[in-house]
């Protein structure tokens, strides 16, 4: 199986090389690209055509909400993950209104990566 290719979102370095942790031990994910912007991700996402975008909701200028979307727009079959940092019971609404999929960031573990990633696996 190839490697799924995984871009990250986040205004913060930290919370990118985390990210770049959670998937780099997920087996079958690689990380293709790191924006710090949604500018950024949009002109990554356009070059590098990720199978998967991990995308922070709560970023300064765009936020998450909008980056997913123009990702989504942007991309032919996106999976956008959006990660919030609090609990938020909207969260879930906001992300499928978004296309996208919503999970709190303690829950991004190399498992539940993977669980986004089972769409991918082909018969």
């Amino acid at each position: 199986m190839d490697q799924i290719g995984v871009m990250t979102v986040h205004h913060e370095e930290e919370a990118r090389r985390a990210m770049r942790a959670v998937v780099s031990a997920a087996s079958g994910f690689e990380v293709v690209g790191e924006a710090a912007t949604a500018e950024e991700a949009l002109e990554l996402a356009v070059a590098l055509r990720p199978d998967l975008a991990l995308v922070a909701v709560r970023m300064p200028g765009i936020d998450g909400l909008e980056t997913s979307r123009r990702l989504v727009a942007a991309l032919p079959d996106p999976t956008v993950v959006l990660l919030y940092a609090s609990r938020e019971p909207d969260a879930d609404a906001l992300a499928r209104s978004e296309a996208a999929a919503a999970v709190h960031v303690d829950e991004l573990t190399p498992a539940s990566l993977q669980a986004f990633g089972a769409g991918f696996v082909s018969g």
